[in-house]
């Protein structure tokens, strides 16, 4: 279980959390959904150890990730992929899916990686740079399961992605979540997207969740209106 208890956290001395209890199983999808600006990224960043966390705790399957640096909470089993998708453009697509092996003791890229994206397989001696934002997105989340961890992290995985690869891309994390038991923690601003995920579904808004239902239990109009500008 990935459990979060009345985190708390920000940038030098601007809080942007404010006590946010949440909790993540094994095998299930949760999707945090909220405007530009509510922390949905701040959460993310604060679970890899990137923005401070000034209260509250982080556990994962029992063990506290407070005090661990980001490599630290990469070997233990969290997976992350940034808005933005972050890659190294004048690398290959292998060197690219490599650079996410540093921080485990396996160098070898995992063959269900490639399982998942093909498309990666056939451009791996490519530069990332040269590729799809669609395929940039494939690749940075194929670099994040390399770890083989046991949850991931999506800050905002459909932003600058065409519908077709949107749709594509939910058929995989579905997949993910199925063939290896993944807990998955998604942010997003995309409603249908999330609701074509997600098994559970929070809203956050100001830094607080303020919405929590199941998929059966979402009412679409409201969380709608807490995401309209």
């Amino acid at each position: 279980m990935l459990e979060i208890q009345g985190l708390c956290a920000g940038y030098g001395k601007s809080q942007v959390l404010h006590g946010v209890d949440l909790a993540v199983a094994p095998g299930e999808i949760v999707a945090v959904l909220g405007r530009n600006g509510m922390g949905k990224s701040t959460l993310m960043r604060a679970l890899m150890g990137i923005a401070t966390v000034m209260a509250g705790r982080i556990g994962l399957d029992g063990r506290e990730l407070g005090e661990m640096k980001t490599f630290e909470r990469v070997a233990a089993g969290l997976g992350y992929v940034p808005q933005g998708r972050m890659i190294f453009g004048t690398l290959s697509v292998r060197e690219n899916i490599e650079v996410g092996l540093a921080s485990v003791a396996d160098k070898t890229i995992p063959e269900d990686v490639y399982a998942l994206f093909p498309v990666l397989r056939e451009m791996a001696d490519r530069r990332g740079g040269n590729l799809s934002g669609g395929q940039q997105q494939q690749l940075a989340i194929a670099r994040a399961l390399a770890t083989q961890p046991a949850y991931l992290l999506l800050d905002e995985p459909t932003d600058g992605i065409q519908p077709s690869i949107i749709q594509e891309l939910g058929r995989v994390l579905r997949r993910i979540r199925d063939e290896r038991g993944l807990g998955i923690l998604v942010s997003e601003q995309v409603l249908r997207f999330a609701l074509d995920v997600a098994d559970r579904v929070v809203v956050i808004e100001n830094g607080r969740l303020v919405l929590e239902a199941t998929r059966a239990e979402v009412d679409e109009q409201k969380v709608s209106s807490l995401l309209a500008v």
